[in-house]
């Protein structure tokens, strides 16, 4: 391990060396591929510079154990355990962060949201996930677009919406989203007060680039139709909205909420690409080998993650057995805590896979 990490020091000094030739300065695009490397093993080479710092402290401490000076003696005794700990710390920081890292970390991403079993109250709680989603969004200063959505009807929420997150990292902070998320709390058309059960499903999907996913025009089918509008606003009276199949998978994508037709195909071709390159990754997780399954979750949509409790006010996430009471600053966006949980969970997992 050290080995590698001495040799990825020695890269980022080259990279140093090479950011500063007028030769590099002078082709943008050659200077943005070094910053970029630069930047993402900055982390790295500053824990273990900071590791050998430390390890030769211990050293000279050791030194000084062996020598005549007492009083000496005593002041290193009290400061080796410290420094013993802080090195052990900062390995194991170091393993983590030499972990290869997922290659979608700092793409935009996709999150579809849709009603599963509850009816009008899976509705309203595909809302409710919507707006923690966009305000956890909105805290973290990334942009949201929505890029189709279905109302639920009179009662509010969604059918289904689609949208599209703009921010630096956000598949790295939403990817352990993707599941069942289950609501359960007494609808508000209740009038005996029992608690209902309902469901809803969480798709989260990066970005995909095109030179990653390449789709043929001849294998997909246009329709342009009149779009249906939304609750209160004017039906539009042009065939803007499009809904595009791919044939060889039989996916459907429409998307209906812009007036411009070209605006709606260009949003629609970008979901369609996103769902490609999940049926992509899905295959090769799937092609690899079984120990995919000792991650947190395993991604499918299938699979219930969570639990809202209203009556409780409880959040439970059922994949690292995590149970929180704060339901309601969770659903206006406060949802860090059970992220960074999930993160620390699957790295743990990673890493004893690593050395397994």
């Amino acid at each position: 391990m050290f080995r590698r990490l001495k040799d990825i020091e020695t890269r980022y000094q080259d990279l140093e060396g090479l950011l500063s030739s007028p030769d590099v300065v002078s082709k943008p695009s050659v200077y943005q591929k070094y910053a970029k490397e630069h930047a993402d093993l900055y982390d790295l080479v500053e824990n273990y510079r900071e590791y050998e710092k430390i390890s030769a402290r211990i050293e000279e401490d050791q030194i000084l154990l062996r020598g005549n000076d007492d009083e000496l003696k005593e002041i290193v005794k009290e400061e080796l355990p410290q420094l013993k700990e802080n090195l052990q710390l900062l390995e194991d920081k170091l393993k983590f962060l030499l972990l290869p890292k997922d290659p979608n970390d700092d793409k935009n991403v996709f999150f579809e949201i849709r009603a599963g079993t509850g009816g009008d109250e899976a509705g309203l709680f595909a809302g409710d996930l919507f707006r923690m989603y966009a305000q956890y969004a909105e805290k973290r200063r990334w942009k949201v677009e929505i890029i189709s959505s279905n109302p639920a009807g009179g009662m509010g929420g969604f059918k289904e919406i689609i949208a599209l997150v703009e921010g630096k990292g956000a598949y790295s902070k939403l990817k352990y989203e993707s599941g069942v998320h289950r609501v359960q709390r007494v609808p508000v058309t209740e009038s005996q007060g029992r608690i209902h059960t309902s469901a809803v499903t969480v798709a989260i999907l990066p970005e995909a680039e095109e030179v990653e996913v390449t789709i043929d025009p001849n294998d997909l089918r246009i329709d342009v139709y009149r779009s249906s509008g939304h609750g209160g606003q004017s039906v539009n009276t042009t065939d803007s909205a499009v809904r595009i199949t791919h044939l060889p998978t039989g996916l459907v994508v429409t998307c209906q909420d812009e007036k411009s037709q070209h605006k709606n195909k260009a949003k629609a071709i970008k979901v369609l690409r996103a769902r490609l390159l999940d049926i992509m990754v899905q295959k090769q997780n799937t092609e690899i080998s079984e120990t995919r399954k000792t991650q947190v979750g395993s991604g499918d949509r299938s699979e219930r993650i969570r639990t809202y409790n209203f009556p409780q006010g409880r959040i439970t996430d059922h994949r690292i057995g995590l149970t929180i009471y704060n339901l309601e600053a969770f659903l206006d966006g406060d949802i860090q805590d059970v992220i960074d949980a999930l993160s620390t969970h699957f790295q743990a997992a990673a890493l004893k896979r690593s050395i397994s």
